[in-house]
């Protein structure tokens, strides 16, 4: 099956307003903005607290923090294809309360396990792995809910939104993350980030009951095996997501190499104070608030899919100030990192999700975006992995500079010879 390049129409449907206007008044839009909001809080001080306990508690070396990194991608990277048919095929909304609602139970299992004085490396990797695995599957059950509470026209505007309601999360939560682990420690900071994952349970059980009617119609359901290759048959046949799924994977085994290393680089080799690691990890946050003013207009003016091109090469660009910070004004080097990747990384995020929901037919959202997350996913973990094993043996600065030159690589896909990658797709006018 082949689907037809969308083209939403260029008049909103709230009679000629703009689409934020009507998004504003809009309840299940804006739950689902206070859930993205708790939920940031709770990853954010959640990968935050699994990092510092790993690396200052339990001695974990290099490779030791990139598993526990790739532990926490490698579930997405398996189960997203079958998340993405259990999303077409289940009750929405009850199906991402329970997720949520485990994510409190397998958080706040770190801070009960050192109170009975059981808490190892292991347990951590554990946690990350299943915390990983409802993480990515709520992800991929949230994009598609989005088309089913949005109209088409009014989907830039609402990824942006959503962005913008995790960054609001994201700057707050390294900020607490790094306060909580300073004044109680980073077990018992998890009990924060257990809280905010239950006001997010809270926030999802409010969504309307229309969401529990399941996208794709128990009447023509067939074998799993079948819907799998269904969803796998959107993205095959469209050049567009072809072609960011095949990028967005090569820039993530670069992009995923730098993550793993960060704290323990930041920390061990340039000696960076917990308070400084926290404003770096918050400039990211601040960055995405810029992306997000900047996502709808950027795209609207040079089109979705060009946004993607330009945003990748910039990303992948910044990822260089990562080992350059050993050159001298770390803290300095890696505020510009943080700034200038968030900004490019967000509006290729919304350009890239945008363009895949007015792409995938309605019955099939959550298989394509599972298809998708997991092509992106699979690559973060082999990264990580990769960066822990070869920085034990060659030192921090080379792999950073060598996981730069491999996301650069991989982003400059984008603009290779041109062929044929459908009609743009582009949304209307703000």
């Amino acid at each position: 099956m082949t689907p037809s390049p969308a083209r939403p129409p260029s008049t909103a449907a709230d009679g000629g307003r703009t689409p934020w206007g009507a998004l504003r008044r809009h309840r299940p839009f804006l739950l689902l903005c206070g859930e993205q909001a708790a939920s940031s809080v709770g990853r954010q001080i959640t990968a935050l607290a699994l990092a510092m306990l790993a690396v200052t508690r339990l001695d974990a070396g290099p490779f030791g923090a990139s598993a526990l990194l790739a532990l926490t991608y490698l579930p997405g990277a398996v189960l997203s294809p079958l998340a993405g048919v259990l999303a077409d095929r289940a009750r929405l909304r009850t199906l991402t309360v329970t997720l949520t609602s485990l994510q409190v139970v397998v958080v706040a299992s770190v801070p009960l396990a050192e109170a009975l004085g059981s808490l190892a490396l292991p347990h951590l990797y554990v946690v990350a792995a299943l915390s990983g695995a409802l993480t990515w599957t709520l992800s991929v059950a949230l994009q598609a809910a989005l088309p089913r509470v949005v109209g088409p026209e009014q989907l830039l505007t609402g990824n942006s939104a959503l962005t913008g309601a995790r960054t609001t999360g994201m700057i707050g939560g390294p900020a607490l993350g790094g306060v909580l682990v300073g004044l109680v420690g980073a077990s018992s900071a998890l009990l924060a980030g257990g809280a905010a994952y239950a006001v997010e349970a809270a926030l999802l059980f409010a969504l309307p009951a229309s969401l529990n009617r399941p996208a794709e119609p128990a009447g023509r359901r067939g074998p799993r095996l079948a819907a799998l290759r269904e969803g796998l048959a959107v993205v095959r046949a469209e050049p567009v997501l072809r072609r960011q799924v095949l990028a967005g994977a090569g820039f993530n085994l670069g992009s995923g190499a730098a993550d793993a290393l960060f704290v323990v680089y930041a920390n061990r080799e340039l000696a960076l104070p917990a308070w400084q690691l926290g404003i770096v990890y918050a400039a990211f946050s601040v960055a995405t608030v810029a992306g997000v003013l900047l996502a709808g207009r950027f795209a609207t003016s040079v089109e979705l899919y060009r946004a993607t091109r330009i945003c990748a090469v910039v990303a992948a660009l910044a990822i260089f100030l990562v080992p350059a910070a050993s050159l001298g004004l770390a803290f300095p080097a890696l505020l510009a990192y943080q700034l200038v990747f968030g900004i490019a990384a967000t509006v290729w995020a919304i350009s890239m999700t945008t363009t895949q929901q007015l792409i995938a037919p309605h019955h099939l959202q959550g298989r394509v975006a599972g298809f998708a997350q997991a092509a992106l996913l699979t690559t973060v973990p082999v990264g990580a992995l990769s960066a822990g094993a070869l920085a034990a043996w060659l030192g921090n600065v080379p792999v950073l500079t060598g996981a730069a030159a491999a996301a650069l690589l991989a982003a400059s896909c984008f603009w290779l010879p041109p062929h044929r990658t459908g009609t743009a797709v582009r949304p209307p006018a703000p």
